[in-house]
């Protein structure tokens, strides 16, 4: 399956059924009176987030979404059938923006969660609304209310507890591979991945995480440069960031000040995040190598940096229980704060 996590898509609601002009028409009944029925309501388009999709690739192909009209009324007082509305499913994380992609319109941030976002036309009054003491015979009925319309576009950001983030070839995918049920692409070549993964993270039975692996940042990605900062977005909703550093590329310093430059440009809130450092691919440094390299990214970064290894498995199980403890509190913020 293609992944895809920004779309444009068109949206019609129905419009509303029209009111009719009618009158009783009955044997032995001389002045039966209107009895025009009004129009129907006109289908809605709603959005609703479902658990079991993580990609908007099906909007490629199908972009233009119109609700039905209402049904017209019609005589002895019958009201016009409501159209059915139209759902439209997006995976959880999906957010709807107006045609600027600035206005945020919704946020389907949890599962099940519906929003309706156009709302169809009311139905037009039939002529037996308008019957009354002096207007007994009334000849007038009303069109039904059109319904709305507007371009839209669809934003998908990846619900997970952890963030990776680092150069290519940083290791995370290999990282990923380790640490979950994952199979991202693996590769001696920069840029493997492009397209976010997510892995299910398990400590023990009642402890798990999701961790996401975006595509590597270069210097200049919010310029555009490389494969450019948007895939940042599958991370903001993260409650900590891991960040990977290649100990075996040699200057350990600049390659964190890079990536902290450029979550800085992207903003969203990024460096503010809870960050955990570690120094990757232990196994291809030497001892003398590890500690100058390490205490110089300690320095740089202002905390202990943690010392793992993807291929021989060295100090990941500690690194976990720190992303653990992390998702554990801010899953306790969330827990505490009020519901609106």
């Amino acid at each position: 399956m293609k992944f895809l996590d920004q779309a444009k898509i068109y949206c019609r609601s129905g419009d509303g059924g029209n009111g009719v002009i009618a009158f009783r028409r009955e044997r032995f009944i001389e002045f039966g009176g209107p009895d025009g029925g009004d129009g129907g309501r006109g289908g809605n388009i709603e959005f609703v987030a479902v658990a079991n999709l993580n990609t908007l690739i099906d909007f490629r192909y199908t972009q233009h979404f119109r609700a039905p009209k209402g049904g017209n009324g019609a005589g002895a007082n019958k009201t016009g059938a409501a159209a059915k509305d139209v759902v439209i499913q997006v995976p959880v994380g999906t957010q709807i923006l107006d045609d600027d992609q600035e206005t945020l319109l919704a946020d389907l941030d949890t599962p099940g969660k519906r929003v309706v976002l156009l709302r169809g036309g009311d139905g037009g009054h039939g002529n037996a609304h308008f019957k009354s003491s002096t207007n007994r015979a009334p000849r007038r009925a009303d069109p039904g209310w059109p319904g709305e319309e507007r371009w839209i576009w669809l934003r998908l950001k990846l619900i997970a507890d952890a963030g990776l983030v680092g150069l290519p070839n940083a290791g995370k995918s290999t990282f990923l591979s380790v640490v979950s049920a994952a199979h991202p692409k693996i590769a001696d070549y920069p840029f493997t991945t492009l397209h976010p993964q997510l892995g299910v993270v398990r400590i023990s039975d009642t402890q798990e995480f999701v961790l996401a692996d975006i595509p590597g940042l270069i210097e200049g990605a919010h310029e555009g440069a490389g494969l450019g900062d948007r895939f940042l977005g599958h991370v903001e909703r993260c409650a900590v960031l891991l960040h990977l550093v290649d100990g075996a590329a040699g200057n350990v310093t600049e390659a964190y000040r890079t990536i902290r430059h450029e979550l800085t440009s992207y903003g969203a809130g990024l460096t503010e995040k809870p960050e955990i450092v570690a120094l990757n691919k232990a196994d291809a440094m030497t001892a003398r190598e590890l500690s100058a390299r390490r205490a110089a990214l300690a320095r740089a970064c202002g905390h202990p940096v943690f010392v793992v290894s993807g291929v021989s498995g060295q100090g990941v199980p500690e690194v976990l229980r720190a992303i653990q403890a992390e998702v554990d509190r801010a899953r306790a913020d969330r827990a505490r704060a009020p519901s609106v």
